[in-house]
């Protein structure tokens, strides 16, 4: 199903007078329902397997912001290095040196987020808080020493738990606007200023708790084209 122009223009009603930015997830969708919504002026789409992005990327119009938003294993970050615009869920030190080595090597710097476990499931990914003060203090030491000169961390990433209650959804999209502002603090510069959290059935209470990008699909396209 190509994109809703109805609903999207309703979501950047709400979303851009307050500061927040709107990921189009297009993962399973064919390019040309993203070149639908391209028509429609929308620069920020998501994609979660490093195959599909690449193969879009070739076929689509070279100003698409590109948000990387699933897992990624190190050996792949290689193959979209070159132009990724954000990647969502960096969950390691080997990941975040592996970006820093690709960037490099394309002479670019690249966005990155962390990516925070903040749900009730096992099966997501993510920093802890204590793993992920430990990183915070990492990156400042590999910029103290210039090792780190090819990413940009410019905040955090969470999934929240796959549930209806409310309750929990907001205690830890709470949760993690604590961490992201403590991080913050630390990191001490302005360019740490992201907080991605909320998606299609959740971003309302997402951007309540102070979420400034949200990551929608199936409000957009319809349900996952599932192979």
């Amino acid at each position: 199903m190509a994109a809703n122009k109805e609903t999207y223009q309703q979501l950047i009603g709400d979303l851009q007078p307050n500061g927040v930015t709107l990921v189009a997830v297009s993962k399973t969708k064919p390019a040309s329902d993203i070149q639908a919504l391209y028509d429609l002026g929308h620069r920020d789409f998501g994609e979660n397997y490093v195959q599909e992005l690449a193969e879009k990327q070739l076929v689509l119009p070279s100003d698409i912001r590109w948000h990387f938003i699933g897992h990624l294993q190190s050996n792949k970050v290689k193959y979209i290095a070159p132009f990724v615009h954000l990647i969502h869920g960096v969950d390691s030190h080997k990941l975040l040196l592996e970006i820093n080595k690709q960037a490099q090597k394309n002479e670019r710097i690249i966005q990155c987020l962390l990516q925070v476990h903040i749900a009730q499931e096992e099966t997501k990914f993510g920093f802890d808080q204590a793993e992920l003060m430990e990183v915070m203090d990492a990156i400042h030491k590999y910029k103290l020493l210039n090792e780190l000169q090819h990413v940009e961390v410019s905040g955090l990433m969470g999934m929240a738990s796959f549930t209806d209650n409310g309750e929990q959804l907001r205690k830890e999209f709470k949760y993690l606007k604590m961490l992201f502002d403590q991080c913050r603090q630390l990191q001490g510069h302005p360019h740490f200023n992201i907080l991605s959290m909320g998606m299609s059935g959740d971003y309302r209470l997402a951007i309540e708790e102070g979420s400034n990008m949200v990551r929608i699909g199936s409000l957009l396209f319809g349900a996952r084209n599932n192979a």
